[in-house]
């Protein structure tokens, strides 16, 4: 029997109030997660934020019935969503610790324009020529942000693009994964790829073990609180309301990123930054309205 999900205004109004929760622990997480790297390696935080998500993520699928090593954990798609969950994951970390988190989290937001794009590309999604103007348009805005030939450009700003091309082709991927595979098991090898991305840039960083001071073990501890948060508002939201009306609540995301950027880390936002945020945000909007048209 096939669960029925209501759509009526209420059940969009509470679905809408669930993903911008959802994006606000985002947020957090990250905020958290760059407040760590001030005292830990950026290999150790990788590795302790994704032991902790497998764990959790282990645990509730198994008390769900869920098996872990199912035999379709190794098709193709999920071997495809194990290279760009590493990527991703990877890249936007060094992204928000070693620039701002403004920054950062704009960027991130061109993620639904990249999958649009890809879903065209390699699932033969029918996209007009419309969409592809606004998905011009949105990329355009990353462009302005990171400024590739403008004196302030920052090398460093190709880092949450590199994240965000990763986080893409990762939910391409997960689009193709076999059905008989839960979020939660989806979860679970999603922060095993943490794990491996942490412990492969370490010979990479090159710095040792640090100790596990209470400062850094609280500031993990609540990111990976944060994120499984995060993970259940948002599964809660996708079966509330209808997809086409809370999925444009994902970009308050920006709102609260760039809020936690000023407040937490004293980053000041340039007339740039808000030009190529509004790039991004309108085109992305755009985009869902028009696909929910088509």
């Amino acid at each position: 029997m096939t669960a029925h999900i209501q759509t009526d205004p209420r059940s969009n109004l509470i679905g809408s109030a669930w993903m911008i929760a959802a994006m606000a622990l985002f947020a957090l997480e990250d905020a958290l997660l760059k407040g760590a790297s001030a005292v830990l390696p950026i290999w150790q935080i990788l590795v302790l934020f994704g032991a902790g998500g497998t764990v959790i993520f282990a645990a509730v699928a198994l008390l769900r019935g869920g098996n872990l090593f199912h035999p379709d954990v190794l098709s193709r798609p999920m071997k495809i969503r194990v290279l760009f969950e590493i990527f991703g994951r990877l890249f936007y970390v060094l992204a928000i610790t070693l620039t701002p988190l403004s920054s950062a989290t704009v960027i991130l937001q061109a993620t639904p324009l990249v999958v649009v794009a890809g879903a065209a590309l390699f699932f033969g999604e029918t996209v007009g020529w419309r969409r592809w103007s606004a998905i011009l348009i949105g990329l355009i805005g990353v462009v302005v942000i990171i400024q590739p030939t403008g004196d302030s450009f920052a090398a460093l700003s190709i880092l949450a693009v590199l994240g965000m091309l990763g986080f893409a082709g990762r939910d391409l991927a997960s689009r193709a994964a076999p059905a008989t595979l839960s979020t939660e098991v989806l979860g679970f090898y999603g922060f095993l790829c943490i794990i491996i991305a942490g412990l492969a840039y370490r010979y990479w960083e090159g710095v040792p073990l640090q100790p596990l001071t209470l400062h850094a073990g609280l500031h993990v501890t609540g990111a990976i609180v944060m994120g499984t948060l995060a993970y259940a508002s948002l599964m809660k939201a996708m079966r509330t309301g209808e997809v086409s009306a809370v999925t444009p609540f994902r970009y308050s995301r920006l709102l609260f990123g760039v809020g936690l950027g000023v407040v937490m880390f004293g980053e000041r936002l340039d007339q740039t930054m808000w030009i190529g945020s509004a790039l991004i945000v309108v085109s992305g909007l755009y985009i869902l309205w028009r696909g929910r048209r088509d």
